[in-house]
């Protein structure tokens, strides 16, 4: 049967998952570039406001197994709603901002929590519970692609409108964006009325609790190396996206340079989650998550060790665009193949939590040791080194030993 076919009946929910998760994303990428002219204004140093953002990535972190018990209670709408309404009132705090507790209370609490409501574990669960097994991978990848957007939007947007208005006037452009979510989340939660497989396990029907999912995937040998080596990528991604406006700025290049890059980013990173998507329809997933791993930090020594110059910065988001967001199709594809879908949000989210750890690391500590020693090397190094060693353990692992659905999945 044609995909297109197949996707006909669920495309309004695909698509509000789509928006919701561009625009959460794609705002989240782009707070970096507000990062020098608000620490300048309002008297804060860098390291205060990666400590907001290593916050924003804890509450997220957290709060993810949380928002994903929450779905199965009271459903998917309800919490997207909750997190839409949350942004907003994040990214409106952090424009208010006058010192460093209110870019902490915006930027890092509320925003942090509606992330765990609106991002990526939520929306690749809305995507994965709408379609049939068989084509899940595929359209998992299709709408990570699209959630992969924002950043050529939104970027761009704030850049223009902190360069002519104020840093205040770009992250107030951010709240207009954020408005878009409201509808995108009522749309998706059409997924709630979407029955589970009939045919799944005990998880599907309600015979397990929270507690006893999360045992059976922590005592999952597949699902805790995978975790771990998520945690790495948490802290390569994030150190990118909270440092690099600033490591250009150092460089001297151009301060559009940074939007410019975020958005190369977002672009590339359409074809990373469609390629990813595709992929892990016919290859082992975990094997192609530590691929991506390992060519990520590659990819981060070579820019790195160059000087800068506007060529190579676009190359390099070029690059790490395609290798952004498709592990999102991959994890989220693997868990469901492990544990089913009734908990996979939850399940998703206490390995998202892992992730987050490393979140912290990438932005805060980057942000400690830029200011202890006046420059990112010692940052990205550490940063090339773990992911290194997290790439090779996971398709080692991978391959070596195959992972198998949990008992949680086929009892």
């Amino acid at each position: 049967m044609p995909l297109l076919q197949v996707l006909r009946p669920v495309l309004p929910i695909l698509i509000g998952a789509s928006v919701m998760l561009t625009l959460s994303m794609g705002l989240r990428q782009s707070l970096g570039i507000f990062m020098q002219p608000l620490t300048r204004d309002i008297g804060i140093s860098v390291s205060d406001f990666t400590l907001a953002v290593a916050v924003q990535n804890l509450a997220w972190g957290f709060l993810q197994p949380l928002a994903g018990a929450l779905t199965v209670r009271y459903g998917f709408r309800t919490i997207m709603v909750a997190g839409s309404l949350l942004y907003m009132a994040g990214l409106a705090f952090m424009a208010g901002a006058h010192g460093a507790v209110a870019v902490m209370i915006g930027g890092g609490v509320l925003i942090g929590a509606s992330l765990a409501c609106t991002a990526t574990a939520i929306g690749m669960s809305v995507a994965a519970r709408s379609v049939p097994e068989a084509v899940r991978s595929t359209v998992l990848g299709i709408v990570s692609a699209a959630g992969s957007l924002g950043a050529l939007l939104s970027a761009p947007i704030g850049q223009a409108l902190s360069e002519n208005f104020g840093w205040r006037a770009g992250l107030t452009g951010f709240v207009v964006l954020a408005l878009l979510m409201l509808p995108a989340a009522w749309v998706a939660g059409r997924v709630d009325r979407i029955p589970l497989p009939k045919s799944a396990g005990p998880e599907e029907i309600g015979d397990v609790t929270a507690l006893t999912a999360a045992r059976a995937a922590f005592g999952n040998a597949s699902f805790v190396v995978m975790s771990c080596a998520f945690m790495v990528c948490g802290m390569q991604l994030v150190f990118l996206t909270t440092h690099l406006p600033s490591y250009l700025a150092i460089c001297g290049l151009d301060p559009m340079l940074s939007a410019q890059t975020l958005g190369m980013i977002g672009g590339f990173n359409v074809l990373g989650s469609l390629f990813f998507g595709w992929a892990g329809q016919r290859w082992n997933k975990l094997a192609l998550l530590g691929a991506i791993y390992i060519l990520r930090s590659l990819t981060l020594a070579w820019y790195f060790s160059l000087p800068a110059t506007s060529g190579s910065t676009l190359l390099f988001g070029a690059i790490m665009g395609f290798l952004w967001l498709g592990v999102s199709p991959l994890a989220a594809g693997a868990i469901a193949e492990m544990f089913g879908l009734r908990w996979q949000a939850m399940i998703q989210g206490l390995s998202f939590m892992v992730h987050q750890l490393g979140s912290f690391l990438g932005a805060y500590g980057g942000g400690l040791l830029y200011d202890a020693l006046g420059s990112y090397t010692m940052a990205w190094r550490i940063g090339v080194a773990l992911g290194l060693t997290g790439g090779i353990v996971q398709v080692a692992f991978a391959l070596i030993r195959p992972s198998r659905p949990s008992a949680l999945r086929t009892a």
